[in-house]
């Protein structure tokens, strides 16, 4: 098996992330100089509120305090933190701009928060693109605020144990992945393939890249103490954005690249009670809502199986099944046919037929371990 995530695999992961909130948790993770300085003023039961943005940007929010401009250092953070005003750092959080400073947001903003430092956190966060630390005197509670949105940092046990536990969560639905998706290239071997076996794996692929995104968002809170489990991820994960792409594009009613990718974005948007819904799979895929999915008879075009085959590109891939139409036609042609495709030659007509073979004699579960 590949050690790494492919581009496949981590676009689609990456893509359904919040990208601000990544960047923030990102900012504050265990092993950054920032979150030292936090974790220093936690332990002081000081207290403090750090604004991180552009100072110009938010400079309109600013009533006194002090203007200092230098570099940044979890000592001199801990510092300044005495005093009872807001830190105001740069967008890198590599210099302090200010600090013992006032702020001073839009009194009107609604606000679900009591206490004054964190009521002025959400208030900021909403008012300006910048992200917000509030960290409680008497708590030790770490919260930040960004675009009216609050999150808690949590103790990096607390993380790791949740982590943990969704990778468990995530196994188990890898296993049963594998298990649909064995039963699926088993029966288009054998030309026995019905709508209800490609919703199968359509689901089970979905559930596992949405679990996935939840143990990679506790990868990011964690930082440096999170790269077991980010090997962890990486295993568990490959091949199953590709896998779920070409077999979507095998059986939607329409055979393009935009078809392709809305059809993606549609299932990945897809609210979890609809995802359970196969009528409504069906419908994402081009086909009656009402269809009786256990006995509508569908075929492959061809994409999941030849996308197995190695050293197959996709261009070469897209000629075989245009000039076939479907992977029952593939596997009934001759060798003089595969050659005369463009790009196949026949060094790749063998492979094709030697990775067909292997494909029809090894279960895709074997071979997932073994790779």
């Amino acid at each position: 098996m590949e050690s790494a995530l492919t581009g496949d695999d981590l676009g689609e992961l990456e893509a359904r992330q919040d990208p601000r909130l990544l960047r923030a948790l990102d900012i504050v993770a265990p092993g950054t100089a920032l979150r030292e300085g936090i974790d220093n003023i936690v332990h002081s039961r000081t207290g403090g509120l750090i604004l991180i943005g552009d100072p110009e940007d938010v400079s309109f929010l600013f009533s006194g305090g002090l203007s200092i401009e230098v570099d940044y250092t979890p000592a001199l953070l801990y510092q300044v933190a005495k005093m009872d005003g807001a830190i105001v750092l740069n967008e890198q959080a590599t210099k302090i701009v200010a600090a013992n400073v006032q702020l001073m947001p839009d009194p009107t903003i609604l606000s679900t928060e009591t206490g004054t430092r964190h009521r002025t956190a959400e208030r900021v966060s909403k008012q300006t693109d910048a992200l917000v630390v509030a960290i409680s005197e008497r708590r030790d509670v770490v919260s930040l605020y960004l675009g009216g949105m609050k999150y808690i940092l949590q103790d990096i046990p607390a993380v790791l144990a949740k982590a943990n536990q969704g990778l468990a969560t995530l196994d188990k639905y890898r296993a049963r992945l594998d298990a649909v998706s064995s039963r699926l290239t088993r029966l288009e071997f054998e030309g026995g393939v019905v709508l209800y076996d490609v919703l199968s794996v359509v689901q089970r692929a979905e559930l596992v890249t949405r679990m996935a995104v939840e143990v990679e968002r506790y990868i990011v809170e964690l930082g440096t103490e999170g790269r077991l489990i980010e090997m962890q991820l990486e295993e568990t994960m490959v091949g199953v954005a590709a896998d779920k792409a070409a077999l979507i594009r095998d059986y939607s009613v329409e055979d393009t690249e935009e078809s392709l990718a809305a059809t993606l974005s549609q299932v990945a948007r897809l609210p979890h009670q609809d995802l359970l819904d196969f009528g409504r799979l069906a419908e994402l895929l081009g086909y009656d809502r009402k269809v009786s999915t256990l006995d509508f008879p569908v075929s492959p075009r061809g994409y999941r199986v030849l996308g197995r085959i190695p050293r197959l590109p996709k261009l070469v891939v897209q000629r075989i099944i245009h000039e076939f139409g479907g992977l029952d036609e593939v596997l009934a042609a001759g060798d003089e046919d595969l050659e005369a495709v463009e790009g196949v030659g026949s060094t790749r007509a063998k492979d094709i037929r030697e990775g067909v073979r292997r494909l029809q004699e090894t279960d895709p579960v074997d071979r997932y371990l073994q790779s």
